[in-house]
């Protein structure tokens, strides 16, 4: 058995965290294992499943600046008192020119994942981009999930070489199927009624541009009283969307649901996905959404790759609200069956975690 070494910055219910547990679930056990490195003592959302899957945790301080050398001489010591690894595969890409060389020093193949296309703003943005850049020469392998996330990270030289390749954010798809008794049960557990109802699902994040979600669903709800907002995530920006909630005075119209190990019943149970955000890399949400027969409504700042079907419509979020509101306010709710096109694009997880074991296994026999 191959043991893997997967860094992370925690297991809560984020995008890159959410692809690796779904790969982790397919992955044949007896061949492949997964362990992980986190930078949080917290006990998060996966941390229990992947004890149940045999997987191992290991805690590391957060990379705080300061704290480089402290950090350099802990990665050293755990590769000295573990050599049973052979591959690391790295998502956290903010600080990874540290201990990119020392697993290659112990031995290890090392594998940096871009899983975004921006740093978002600010100075932290700028300290994050300097020291990101060297990862380009520095790991041995590169993936993204999308051209766009691995063009913003490792440059044209990176992905039109051997060594990038795209690792779908793929799901099992018998997961979304429609399910009338499922609809009915959570639609009367959300007291929900015969409302069209909206949903979101993603972390509040600056990059989810939750304040023009709400400011479209007023609009539409301004339009049309019979209307519900569902939004699954959470994070450090709640507060604030609560309070921009209250000041529209939609607290009866707007549901926040927290971080929901039920996503794809709670897709059955709406109607319509909206998903404006500012970037992303590859967000699978839309994909589980599409697979759900959901008709999304997605920023044109999100990539293409992830239009599988004809329930995509792209639209801009620089010209205001009326475009997302005329569109979303007259959308058909009938559900399609877009299954056989997301496996076709690639998305099918059992097909992406074969892929990825027959990669591991040429590695360490290489």
């Amino acid at each position: 058995m191959i043991r893997v070494l997967h860094v992370l910055g925690g297991l809560d219910r984020g995008g890159a965290e959410t692809m690796v547990m779904n790969l982790y679930r397919a992955v044949d056990r007896s061949k492949i294992q997964f362990d992980f490195i986190i930078h949080t003592e917290k006990h998060q959302a996966y941390y229990d499943e992947i004890i149940a899957l045999g997987g191992k945790i290991f805690s590391f301080p957060a990379f705080r600046g300061v704290n480089a050398f402290s950090l350099r001489k802990i990665w050293m010591d755990f590769f000295r008192g573990h050599p049973e690894y052979k591959i690391l595969h790295s998502h956290v890409r903010s600080y990874a020119s540290l201990y990119l060389p020392i697993a290659q020093k112990a031995g290890l193949k090392t594998i940096i994942h871009s899983h975004s296309t921006s740093n978002g703003k600010g100075l932290g943005s700028v300290v994050k981009r300097i020291m990101q850049y060297p990862l380009r020469w520095q790991a041995d392998y590169f993936f993204g999930c999308s051209m766009e996330s691995g063009l913003w990270l490792f440059g044209k030289k990176i992905i039109n070489s051997q060594k990038f390749h795209i690792i779908q954010n793929a799901i099992n798809t018998d997961n979304y199927k429609p399910d009338s008794e499922i609809r009915k049960e959570y639609r009367e557990k959300l007291g929900l009624g015969n409302k069209k109802t909206f949903i979101h699902v993603g972390r509040f994040h600056p990059a989810k541009n939750h304040p023009f979600l709400l400011k479209v669903f007023f609009e539409v709800h301004k339009k049309d009283s019979n209307t519900i907002l569902l939004i699954a995530g959470d994070g450090e920006l709640r507060p604030e969307i609560e309070k921009q909630i209250a000041a529209l005075n939609l607290q009866n119209d707007v549901v926040l649901l927290g971080s929901r190990s039920d996503v794809p019943n709670l897709l059955r149970a709406a109607d319509v996905f909206v998903f404006p955000s500012v970037w992303e890399g590859l967000p699978v949400t839309v994909v589980e959404a599409q697979a759900a027969g959901l008709h999304c409504f997605v920023s044109s700042n999100v990539t293409k790759e992830v239009h599988v079907s004809e329930l995509v419509n792209y639209l801009p979020i620089d010209n205001g609200v009326d475009c997302w509101v005329d569109s979303i306010s007259i959308v058909s709710t009938d559900k399609k069956n877009v299954v056989d096109q997301i496996k076709k694009a690639g998305f099918d997880i059992c097909y992406t975690a074969n892929e990825l074991t027959h990669f591991y296994q040429e590695l360490v026999n290489a």
